[in-house]
């Protein structure tokens, strides 16, 4: 048995600089990994993908795995169980730092393989700190920043593709994007619990981001436990962490 950690992502800002004429949207963003990881264990005997899921929102196991897709890409066969501490739905990477644990596991591929399995799969295959443009392809390794950050996470996640979807028809009413995530709008448009959460929060405590397209908000350096940030009506994790250099 092997035993890989496959850390969280978090996405520092996004910038949404262009569009395809596929439908792909072209973006500019910092991402880091993170010391909450997932834990794989492989059974290099086995030929399964099992998930053993303590939150709410659903994953899905066997072949709709990403994991089995990242088996496959590589043609290794092996059972994998995935013991989930990133929540699904939640802007911080987990399928995709998953699959990219696997692709590490088995030698590591090129960016454009990568990310055949999904945007942030080329980002969290390298991990550390970078600079990630395109439409995740293009990974440009920054100097690592040890920074302590809280995440703020609602029972509820947001679809990611929904979130473009609903940039593209606010884009095309003529709506602009500002600040340092171009899908907050569209995310709240997307789950209107969002925007009431976020703006409890930065009520309560300023700079609170939201993490990609959501559902995960967080704010850098550690929140102490206070009552006006942990209302139960709420139902808000709250986790604090580490961002991770390269190979941690």
């Amino acid at each position: 048995m092997t035993t890989l950690l496959a850390p969280a992502k978090l996405t520092w800002y996004l910038e949404i600089v262009g569009r395809r004429a596929d439908g792909y949207h072209e973006l500019r963003s910092e991402m880091t990994t993170l010391a909450l990881a997932d834990e794989l264990t492989i059974d290099e005997a086995g030929d399964y993908v099992r998930v053993a899921n303590p939150f709410e929102r659903p994953v899905p196991e066997g072949a709709d795995n990403l994991v089995a897709r990242a088996l496959a890409l590589v043609g290794r066969r092996a059972g994998v169980r995935i013991d989930k501490r990133i929540p699904a739905g939640g802007g911080l990477g987990g399928g995709s730092a998953d699959a990219a644990a696997i692709l590490r596991w088995a030698g590591g591929v090129d960016a454009a393989r990568a990310l055949s399995l999904g945007g942030d799969v080329p980002f969290c295959q390298v991990g550390g700190r970078a600079l990630v443009e395109g439409v995740g392809e293009r990974v440009s390794p920054l100097p690592f920043e040890a920074r302590t950050v809280t995440l703020f996470i609602p029972e509820f996640g947001v679809s990611t593709p929904a979130c473009y979807h609903a940039y593209d028809e606010l884009y095309e009413s003529g709506w602009r994007p500002t600040g340092t995530n171009h899908l907050e709008e569209p995310a709240r448009r997307v789950e209107p619990r969002l925007g009431t959460t976020l703006d409890w929060l930065r009520s309560r405590l300023g700079d609170v981001r939201l993490a990609g397209s959501g559902s995960t908000m967080f704010i850098e350096g550690a929140i102490e436990e206070r009552p006006d940030v942990r209302d139960p009506a709420m139902r808000l994790r709250v986790l604090r962490t580490t961002t991770t250099p390269v190979g941690a």
